[in-house]
């Protein structure tokens, strides 16, 4: 049996590598940026007014202080750097236009008066206020997103601005979610008494979808011949298997033993944690399938793909998934010897997370009234009240 960190370490240690595709922008949201983008041009890429009001030049100031100034017209934005034919007098600015030539004082409208085509100062005013200077906010073939970023919705904004509609991300492994279990039925159909719907492929399913992945969906029998032939179907075909059920210690627990027969090498049975003891790991190297078998418990099922799968989805493509930190609102009771993901909800009075009571691995209802799981590392008997930990937050 592997420690906690053991285990992601392997995991981490196997990355998946799956080229890199072009994307439109409105399709790049939490895609995973394949090349360095450089600006094309200093932003903002003129000196740019950020007040409606009137421009002109403060060494006017002391010549026409009580006549007010005429106005010679208006610089809108999108409009040609106009130039003042007088310097005594001054131009309307629009918020976005780029800064007349020779002029460096804007007064917003607010505090001017304008009568009869004049504007009137009604407060002694700053040279450079309310100028945003040419390349303040970045320069010219300089990075402005770095390899291996998770894409936001503002980044869709910045590389609309430096030119880029084709968006290097890296591809994404073709994967499969894959249920195994005589007692799983399709969720339309009434279950025996002896049965269950299918629910894990459907929450694995969903959590996939922040990082844009579609899985095909499977379900096979505990039959170690059926296993076999439909499980090295799915290897040779997709980057990534994502199964759940049939790997702990029971007669019917055949996966284990098939994927090790199909050419799957086993990293790692079994890791030093609850939930997801049972969990195994391995990797086919001559066709580059990462294989994660999760317990068949559902809150098993969900801690170990959100802890392992993600982090490695997310090294793989360049990134490093950083767990925030959060502290304890109460006390809790270790295992010593195992790792604990102890499922919590935040409490919003004390900015703290509170742990959350279910009745074990299987408690699939439990997942719904939770934030996420406080990771506490393994040796303790006893937590302290206020101390700080991981935090494993759900999709």
């Amino acid at each position: 049996m592997v420690s906690v960190e053991e285990a992601l370490e392997i995991v981490l240690s196997v990355p998946g590598q799956y080229g890199i595709e072009r994307v439109a922008l409105g399709k790049i949201l939490n895609r995973f940026l394949a090349e360095d983008i450089f600006a094309d041009r200093d932003s903002p890429p003129y000196d740019r007014v950020m007040m409606d009001g009137i421009a002109l030049n403060s060494s006017a100031l002391l010549s026409n202080s009580t006549e007010g100034f005429f106005i010679e017209g208006i610089q809108a934005a999108g409009d040609a750097q106009k130039i003042l034919r007088n310097q005594i007098n001054c131009l309307e600015v629009m918020t976005g236009a780029i800064m007349p030539a020779g002029i460096d004082l804007i007064v917003p409208y607010e505090q001017v008066d304008i009568i009869d085509n004049r504007a009137f100062l009604k407060q002694p005013f700053v040279p450079r206020n309310y100028i945003h200077l040419k390349g303040t906010d970045h320069k010219r073939d300089t990075i402005a997103l770095q390899k291996g970023k998770r894409l936001t919705a503002a980044d869709a904004g910045l590389l609309a601005a430096v030119g880029i509609s084709g968006v290097p991300v890296y591809k994404l492994p073709k994967t499969a979610i894959v249920a195994t279990g005589n007692e799983l039925v399709p969720i339309d159909e009434i279950p025996e008494a002896h049965q269950v719907r299918m629910s894990n492929v459907y929450s694995l399913q969903s959590a996939l979808q922040p990082d844009c992945i579609a899985p095909d969906i499977f379900h096979i029998d505990d039959e170690e011949a059926v296993l076999f032939n439909e499980l090295s179907a799915i290897v040779k075909e997709y980057d990534v298997v994502l199964l759940s059920g049939g790997v702990s210690k029971g007669k019917y627990d055949f996966v284990p033993a098939v994927l090790e027969k199909i050419g799957v090498q086993k990293l790692f049975h079994q890791v030093a944690q609850r939930p997801g003891k049972p969990f195994w790991f391995g990797h086919q190297p001559y066709l580059n399938t990462h294989v994660f078998a999760f317990p068949g418990n559902p809150v098993s099922t969900f801690v170990c793909h959100h802890f392992y799968f993600r982090q490695w989805l997310s090294n793989s493509l360049g990134n490093w998934l950083k767990l925030p930190l959060v502290q304890l609102s109460g006390a809790i009771t270790g295992l010593g010897l195992l790792s604990l993901f102890v499922p919590v909800k935040f409490n919003h009075d004390d900015n703290c997370v509170s742990e959350i009571t279910n009745n074990g691995s299987g408690d699939l209802f439990s997942l719904t009234a939770i934030d996420g799981f406080a990771y506490l590392p393994k040796g303790e008997i006893f937590y302290n009240e206020k101390s700080i930990f991981p935090l494993l937050k759900i999709n």
